[in-house]
């Protein structure tokens, strides 16, 4: 897309994974086994095996429903559905099991220059925010955001699983939109996935920016080679954000 036909936008809204953040050495089986040590209340004495076998249940029975649907289902309610079938409580809040389960789970880290090109939005006055499909809350989103990015000015981090509805539904953008109070044409939305995050911006009237870094490691992705069928603005670093939003 030529740089003229596109308008400065007032907010630019991100995904998280693998456009801000990326998470590596994915092991739910390490997350599980660190929350447990959290266990307050065992009186039928369940084992750490008993636990990840129960979770995995759980959400075995509901991931086809998530994928297929494109509905989301919240962690913390999981977590909750597990405990009480095997009677056991933890010393820790929800957000808390949020945090413990995904810290351990996998490492995180920031997407090259993300850092840089947030720092240069603040300066310049454009108003940031998240949308992701997530199964985990927009709470513990923002905590992993304020950790890693703590200069963010995140107005909002919206989660799937604390709307139901995923991405390329435009629920999500809509909601962002009515909390920012701007109509879609003042908006940007930057994401890696050509299906959810690019089409599904520009369904909503938002203008779609595909950043398609080449970094790459172990993920599924539904869509992810696909080019996306709409305009949309393509760029390959954060680098090359910035070099265009100062040509405007």
């Amino acid at each position: 897309m030529n740089d003229k036909q596109i308008r400065y936008p007032e907010m630019i809204i991100f995904d998280y994974g693998h456009t801000l953040l990326y998470e590596s050495d994915w092991d739910s089986k390490r997350g599980d086994e660190e929350l447990f040590k959290h266990v307050s209340k065992n009186p039928d004495n369940v084992t750490v095996d008993d636990y990840i076998r129960a979770i995995n249940e759980v959400y075995g029975k509901v991931t086809e429903v998530r994928e297929n649907e494109g509905c989301d289902f919240s962690a913390a309610v999981a977590d909750r559905t597990v405990s009480e079938m095997l009677n056991i409580e933890f010393s820790l809040t929800p957000l808390e099991r949020e945090i413990v389960f995904w810290n351990a789970a996998a490492k995180v880290a920031l997407m090259p220059d993300s850092d840089r090109m947030l720092d240069h939005l603040n300066e310049k006055g454009i108003r940031t925010g998240v949308i992701s499909n997530l199964l985990w809350s927009g709470e513990a989103l923002r905590n992993r955001f304020d950790r890693l990015l703590p200069n963010n000015k995140f107005e909002f981090v919206i989660t799937s699983s604390d709307y139901i509805f995923r991405k390329p539904s435009r629920v999500l953008f809509d909601i962002a939109l009515n909390k920012a109070g701007l109509s879609p044409e003042k908006v940007w939305y930057c994401g890696d996935n050509p299906i959810a995050d690019i089409e599904g911006a520009a369904n909503a009237g938002i203008f779609p920016v595909w950043y398609d870094s080449d970094i790459d490691f172990d993920r599924d992705i539904k869509g992810r080679f696909n080019t996306p069928q709409c305009e949309h603005l393509h760029i390959k670093n954060w680098n090359e954000m910035i070099k265009i939003l100062d040509k405007l």
